[in-house]
């Protein structure tokens, strides 16, 4: 049998006495009130990223569209599948998860965007990408083996805002030359 670091009885009887944290035990090792600030700001940029590819779904136009406005809408709900994880996450951790419409766009790191060029929209969405992109390798390595679960809902999250970026860029080199100048 491996050995412990604490022996089992002292950790039986301290998820005993700490019933009412939940998943926080003594073994957390980052500091929570900063992790849930953390998971807030991302939920912000994931809930303005969501806002922002539906209005350019619905908002696109023009002769090369429609497989633009497509994955704009496929983005979209996927963002917000990233926005339920990171809820998700506050609350098991004890937090409240915060969907403030006053204050969404102040705690993003991401920016809204009202472009009407589709070529335009597609940029700010690369933008926001790769802010996220970077945000998010920098919380993964802030939170290292302190906080493993917290960081891998963020290496899942990160994995897919790449994919998005590399669709984006895929949705550049496939229009026309004349339609990326415009």
């Amino acid at each position: 049998m491996a050995d412990f670091l604490t022996d089992i009885e002292t950790i039986r009887e301290r998820a005993r006495q700490e019933i009412g944290k939940g998943p926080v035990t003594d073994a957390y090792g980052a500091d929570l009130p900063r992790v849930l600030t953390v998971l807030n700001e991302a939920l912000a940029t994931e809930i303005v990223c969501t806002l922002r590819y539906k209005r350019h779904y619905f908002t696109a136009s023009g002769m090369y569209s429609e497989p633009v406005a497509a994955e704009f809408l496929e983005h979209a709900q996927e963002e917000e599948q990233h926005a339920d994880k990171l809820a998700t996450r506050i609350v098991q951790l004890g937090g409240e998860p915060d969907f403030n419409p006053d204050t969404l766009t102040g705690r993003s790191h991401a920016q809204y965007d009202a472009s009407a060029d589709l070529v335009k929209m597609i940029e700010e969405d690369l933008v926001a990408e790769r802010v996220a992109i970077a945000s998010y390798t920098e919380i993964v390595q802030w939170l290292g083996d302190r906080d493993p679960t917290t960081r891998r809902v963020f290496e899942e999250l990160l994995a897919q805002e790449e994919e998005h970026a590399d669709d984006l860029r895929g949705l550049l080199e496939r229009l026309p030359v004349e339609r990326r100048d415009a």
